[in-house]
């Protein structure tokens, strides 16, 4: 038998290199659950997620519930069938999030809470908004704004996110704190359900129609001001009831300049996608993580508008990235789930 040396050398050193060469590493997956990604706040918070996630070598899958705590767990479920390495949750609400940490941790998958919060169970770190200070340091330029024009008398309604969510209440104690202290009355406050254009509008129009006296609306939320401005509008009120919202929206800075919006408390909701994943990578690295980390909510109004704008472009509204993940008329990444 002929033995080919040079075919036998060939073979072995390829094999060998096989043998020598490092093992590649298998993909990290992360998903992230939220509550309706329609929503603009969340949409920002996912490009947070996105980017850094991407940064950090994970790939990360979107699954939006659309406010409906039944497909929130359904799109649990399917995310822990996909062997993810970790979950990043913005819940419904507070209770429905112990449904999806009591399934997580029978999974043995490791959660990061970022907004909202939980009533019980098991994380690895909570992200939150200081809602109770942001709200509060509003109230107080409400109240400016109120004095300034001579309405310190007048009545202030309020249309709320739901209460039973831990944000909200946090929301609603710090604002009727600086009312109080302002010796500003609150009016009637009604709570958010689908969070639409028609919700806003109505609710705007029957507190300016049961409360002769109003004087301000405030919006919990951002993305349905249009609404309370038309209520406001059709009747007959432009001019002589002041809004104030929470969250923001991009036209908000030309709004606040020309003065037809007193003001926003802008959480930064860019920033804690981008912390909840920073947090999720440190845990699942053997590191230390705080369990509970708060963020500052920017009190913004004309008279700090200028100089909070960087921080407003990046972290609030998320511009001047480079996470091309922005969901617009409909069409949405390969990586996300309806």
């Amino acid at each position: 038998m002929i033995i080919n040396f040079r075919r036998l050398f060939i073979t072995l050193s390829f094999s060998l290199s096989l043998l020598s060469a490092p093992v590649m590493a298998e993909e990290k997956k992360l998903a992230y659950l939220v509550s309706d990604i329609r929503i603009p706040f969340w949409n920002i918070m996912w490009k947070g997620i996105h980017q850094r996630a991407t940064e950090l070598g994970y790939r990360v899958t979107l699954f939006s519930a659309k406010n409906n705590t039944k497909k929130e767990i359904e799109n649990t479920v399917e995310a822990i069938t996909q062997s993810v390495d970790g979950l990043i949750l913005s819940p419904t609400n507070s209770s429905a999030a112990v449904t999806v940490l009591k399934l997580a941790k029978k999974a043995d998958v490791p959660v990061v809470i970022s907004d909202i919060g939980t009533q019980a169970g098991r994380f690895v770190s909570y992200i939150e908004s200081d809602n109770k200070q942001g709200a509060y340091q509003l109230g107080k330029i409400l109240a400016r704004d109120l004095k300034q024009r001579g309405l310190e008398n007048g009545t202030v309604g309020i249309i709320a996110i739901p209460q039973r969510r831990a944000n909200g209440k946090a929301r609603t104690e710090g604002f009727l704190r600086a009312l109080g202290e302002e010796q500003i009355r609150a009016a009637d406050i009604r709570q958010q359900k689908t969070f639409s254009y028609k919700e806003t509008f109505d609710f705007t129009r029957d507190l300016i129609q049961e409360n002769p006296d109003l004087v301000a609306v405030w919006l919990q939320g951002s993305d349905r001001y249009q609404g309370a401005l038309d209520a406001i509008n059709v009747q007959g009120k432009k001019g002589q009831i002041r809004l104030i919202c929470f969250d923001a929206e991009p036209e908000f800075i030309d709004m606040i300049r020309q003065d037809s919006l007193v003001g926003a408390g802008m959480q930064q909701p860019f920033l804690m996608g981008e912390r909840a994943v920073v947090s999720m990578h440190q845990h699942l690295s053997g590191q230390p993580v705080s369990r509970h980390q708060k963020l500052e909510v920017l009190a913004v109004s004309s008279g700090n508008l200028t100089s909070l704008l960087p921080i407003i472009q990046r972290n609030v509204l998320g511009f001047d990235t480079t996470a091309a993940v922005m969901l617009e008329s409909g069409v949405l990444s390969s990586d996300i789930k309806r």
